[in-house]
């Protein structure tokens, strides 16, 4: 790939905000192989202390509360905008509108030079809230004093693009799909890395400041065009699809939950905007910033080459993690979720002392019988739901078999990950999770993270839904009640 030199000196200390989505936690570490010093941003800095950024300063921060913003903006010289409210769900239009002016004003306050904002590729007649929101939202950034700089993309073909993870779900769950007529809309996609390039340079590039340019790939397709070839690259007979007129993107949204593990929120602003035909007019783009771009077939072998290439071993969930994916390029890249959580007087050492505990003789704490009967119906379809027990009764490493469940990852006294090992169509995790309160006392979250492998993983997960819920504030209770218990007793075990 032909690119600009690197030019670090150039880029300034960069603020990465919205670190934890889907283009800044790629964004991150491509600046850091650069040497470029990045501080990353996120609502949640929990969210980004999973990520392994040792080299990148981390902060909290959110546009929606401006006095978050002055702390995060301080000492830079570039600011990647990189959020959305899209999946606020309703009026999240104007949630952007407000997010961006409150981050000019702040940029403006810490004497931030440039703004590097991603928006999206505008048609002439542009109407859907998604659509109109990015191009207003470039308005509102440039109507501060610091020089803004938009690129205005199309569909990013990378792991967790929300389009691209759509379409993924619409070719691997579905052998025939009744469309609207968007599926022959036409958009130029453009690689991850290839939007990463333009990321990356255009900041060291003084002729870019100030201007909006469009970002395309090298190719015009449909959307069936890019959904035959997906479903060819992943080695799978390509979907019949028939669009017909009568069901529009906002009617054909609706349905979307029952078909793609993508945020529905996400996923529904975006098909609401697949009525238009997108184009992209890159040519100064490209003279500025020459790279090779990836033809669309080229993308996805990328993606996939990505995927079967990463870590083949995690210790907790991390969205769209290939190994929680059970290594399969066709389960669900974004996962249904479902938790409880419960705050106890009760020391994290105490709580500890009781989760370590959890499967084998000593059970799952609340509703065995419910648990039990799971493990039956898994035997029965040939699973191995039936192999109780566990190797010690109170001490756990990673790589354990707790019943059938395996245990990935362990920071006593902070967190049990354990991976879903039942015959059933997709893959999952469950995670405890322990936050020291200031009393002293605890926390306890449970989290179950699910992969759907097509719509009959969908229907598994909306099937066992209701005893999630009611299964999951149980255990927790019972937990913390124990510790409670245990505590008052003096028979709190030191942890592993």
């Amino acid at each position: 790939m032909t690119t600009t030199p690197s030019s670090a000196a150039h880029a300034g200390h960069c603020l990465v905000f919205g670190a934890s989505g889907y283009i800044g936690s790629h964004l991150v570490p491509r600046l850091l192989a650069e040497a470029i010093p990045v501080r990353a941003s996120s609502r949640n800095r929990a969210s980004l202390e999973r990520r392994g950024w040792d080299a990148a300063e981390l902060v909290a921060a959110d546009a929606l509360a401006p006095e978050t913003l002055d702390a995060a903006l301080a000492g830079m010289d570039t600011a990647y905008y990189l959020i959305h409210s899209m999946g606020a769900g309703k009026d999240f239009g104007r949630l952007d509108l407000k997010a961006a002016a409150n981050f000019a004003a702040a940029a403006e306050r810490a004497g931030v030079k440039r703004i590097i904002y991603l928006g999206g590729l505008v048609p002439d007649d542009a109407d859907s809230e998604h659509i109109v929101s990015r191009r207003d939202t470039g308005e509102v950034l440039r109507r501060g004093k610091v020089a803004v700089t938009e690129l205005r993309a199309g569909i990013i073909v990378g792991p967790g693009s929300a389009a691209f993870e759509v379409m993924r779900d619409l070719v691997y769950h579905l052998p025939v799909m009744i469309t609207p007529r968007w599926v022959r809309a036409k958009s130029p996609p453009l690689a991850l890395d290839n939007l990463l390039t333009y990321l990356v340079r255009l900041p060291q590039i003084p002729a870019a400041e100030g201007r909006v340019f469009d970002a395309g790939g090298p190719q015009t397709l449909t959307y069936q065009q890019m959904m035959r070839i997906l479903a060819e690259e992943g080695g799978k007979r390509p979907p019949i699809i028939i669009p017909v007129p009568v069901l529009s993107p906002k009617l054909s949204s609706y349905w979307l939950r029952l078909i793609t593990a993508v945020p529905t929120n996400i996923a529904r602003a975006l098909i609401e905007g697949l009525k238009h035909d997108f184009s992209a007019d890159d040519a100064e783009l490209r003279r500025l910033v020459p790279q090779d771009l990836l033809g669309f077939r080229e993308a996805v072998r990328a993606v996939f080459a990505a995927e079967r290439n990463s870590e083949p071993v995690v210790a907790r969930w991390i969205e769209g993690a290939f190994a929680v994916r059970d290594q399969r390029i066709d389960y669900a890249y974004y996962a249904k979720r479902a938790g409880a959580a419960h705050e106890t007087t009760a020391s994290p050492a105490a709580v500890w002392s009781v989760l370590r505990e959890i499967g084998g003789e000593r059970g799952w704490f609340y509703l065995n019988g419910l648990w039990q009967l799971r493990e039956t119906l898994d035997w029965l379809a040939g699973g191995p739901g039936r192999k109780h027990g566990r190797r010690h009764p109170t001490e756990l490493r990673v790589g354990d078999r707790i019943d059938s469940w395996k245990v990935l990852g362990i920071e006593p006294e902070r967190r049990l990950s354990l991976a879903f090992g039942m015959r059933a169509p997709g893959a999952g995790m469950m995670e405890f999770d322990l936050k020291p309160l200031a009393n002293g006392g605890t926390k306890l979250s449970m989290t179950a993270y699910w992969h759907p492998a097509g719509v009959w993983g969908l229907m598994y997960w909306y099937a066992f839904a209701p005893a999630h819920g009611v299964v999951f504030t149980g255990t927790v209770k019972e937990i913390c009640r124990l510790a409670e218990a245990r505590e008052r007793r003096g028979e709190v075990a030191r942890a592993d």
